[in-house]
């Protein structure tokens, strides 16, 4: 497809929206010409919608997730149990792990995980501000829950190794097969996870 055939405007907007992850120069054509047919007031809207979240969306004071006051509606929540914390990457696992609807405690949104070969370390994501809480509020366990990739691996057992002095349970989320997974198609950490992590009937 050939953007030259676009106004000039036009073809600046698709290649400002295929920068959005999972678009494509398809994608983002497609979008911009909604944007472009709809009735302006709603073109207006959602430009105006984006600019009020870059302008009034910031990281919560306490676990990092995104608010528009300065705690967010989890920590808000008197409802939630307050000696747990679950450590999470980021805001998208912090909602995984919201919707399963299994985890009633608070959370600790790291910002991203130990990365030595990208000179990403532990001064670069919100592990100061974790042992800040553990000193501040009154912890019972933390359950890690960063991804299990090697950087996410890694995170873990560095975390594991700062928190083990503590009085407080750490624990760390299983892995294993996903429900209507096929056994022939797992890959070999994840059944290892799976064998490690077997429960009693």
């Amino acid at each position: 497809m050939s953007l030259n055939a676009y106004p000039p405007v036009l073809t600046q907007l698709i290649r400002r929206l295929s920068k959005l992850p999972g678009l494509g120069e398809k994608s983002a054509t497609r979008i911009a010409m909604f944007l472009l047919q709809c009735p302006k007031e709603e073109a207006e809207a959602i430009a105006e919608g984006i600019l009020q979240m870059r302008s009034q969306v910031h990281t919560c004071s306490r676990c990092f997730h995104f608010t528009d006051e300065e705690l967010c509606s989890i920590c808000r929540d008197p409802a939630r149990d307050t000696g747990v914390i679950c450590v999470v990457e980021s805001t998208a696992d912090l909602l995984a792990v919201e919707q399963s609807g299994a985890f009633k405690g608070r959370y600790h949104v790291l910002q991203g995980v130990l990365a030595p070969l990208d000179a990403i370390g532990p001064d670069d994501i919100r592990i100061k501000e974790l042992l800040k809480r553990l000193d501040t509020e009154n912890i019972k366990e933390i359950i890690i829950a960063t991804n299990p990739s090697s950087e996410g691996e890694a995170t873990a057992h560095y975390l594991v190794k700062l928190l083990k002095d503590r009085p407080l349970r750490i624990s760390r989320i299983a892995y294993g097969i996903p429900m209507g997974g096929d056994l022939k198609y797992t890959d070999r950490i994840t059944m290892e996870r799976a064998l490690k992590g077997r429960q009693e009937f």
